[in-house]
């Protein structure tokens, strides 16, 4: 893909920021930066804070490569921002955001739509702790629904283990849902520009795939192609792009699923910043197609738009 660097004009790539997955957010934001700068794009590394939109104002920019991950990056806040400053912007606009951020939105509006998630309950008290034991029953995962990584949840496999695990989930904030555990193999399907990329099946030692297993652990394998037979890639494409539209995502992103021992897929979540160094999950499947990083990265940077500028 030959682009002219010249039309995107100077451009800041947001990383880093102040949630949970700041550091992988300033490998993400690195990575794409040196894309950008190797395809003489004019891009300028900015670590999000609280005087963002003056140090916007003052950069004079004319676009932004948003490479923050989780809350106040990847849950509409920061693309209102940029809405309200008429600064085009990559990826999905405010509404598809917020919610694709928050879990327990994503999941009610599936389930709305009659698409496959698994059954989850509300915890809220040690009441409703021993109710998702009865509803759900044992395993099952618990989850913060505003925190993206894997960070704060836990996989509960005995009673003892839930409070603890609710607790541990409290202390991200927000809502805390537990969910039913799915016995499976996990894949991820991104989504660039309506096309579905190659699957990646994801396999580990681990319990499940936690933070551990996603940035630190040497042992996690990402199997592309996934194995999968052409007939049942494509179905799962297809519904992985109805999940992703559901939410009103847009432009790019990843959408995670498990598929249980009698091949039925399980929506898990959608990711609309997903991780973007060399070894991450959409780049790998980009590399499937003969995408390279740098051209990813362009692709990504040639949809940026702002909904209010029109």
């Amino acid at each position: 893909m030959t682009v002219d660097a010249t039309q995107f004009g100077k451009v800041a790539v947001l990383m880093g920021g102040l949630s949970a997955e700041r550091e992988i957010s300033l490998l993400s934001g690195n990575a794409v930066l040196t894309a950008l700068l190797n395809n003489g794009v004019d891009a300028h590394a900015i670590d999000v804070h609280e005087n963002i939109v003056s140090e916007l104002d003052a950069g004079n920019y004319q676009r932004v490569f948003i490479v923050l991950h989780g809350r106040g990056g990847e849950d509409g806040t920061i693309q209102g921002l940029l809405e309200v400053m008429k600064l085009p912007y990559t990826g999905s606009g405010v509404m598809g955001s917020s919610i694709a951020m928050d879990k327990l939105k994503t999941k009610q509006i599936w389930l709305a739509m009659g698409l496959p998630t698994p059954d989850f309950c509300i915890l809220d008290s040690q009441a409703s702790c021993t109710r998702a034991i009865e509803t759900l029953s044992l395993p099952l995962i618990v989850k913060p629904v505003l925190e993206g990584s894997s960070i704060g949840m836990s996989m509960v496999e005995s009673e003892e283990e839930l409070i603890p695990a609710w607790q541990k989930a409290q202390q991200c904030g927000g809502t805390v849902i537990a969910e039913r555990w799915i016995d499976g193999d996990e894949y991820t399907a991104a989504i660039l520009d309506d096309q579905v990329l190659p699957m990646i099946k994801l396999t580990t030692t681990h319990k499940f795939y936690d933070y551990d297993a996603k940035y630190e652990a040497d042992d996690t394998q990402y199997i592309c192609p996934c194995g999968l037979s052409g007939d049942q890639e494509s179905a799962f494409a297809e519904l992985s792009k109805q999940a992703f539209y559901a939410v009103n995502a847009s432009a790019w992103g990843r959408v995670d699923f498990i598929v249980d021992k009698n091949n039925r897929p399980w929506l898990i979540e959608v990711n609309t910043v997903p991780g973007m160094t060399s070894h991450s999950l959409v780049p790998m499947a980009a590399k499937q197609t003969g995408i390279s990083f740098d051209e990813l990265v362009m692709s990504i940077l040639t949809m940026a738009k702002c909904e209010s500028c029109s």
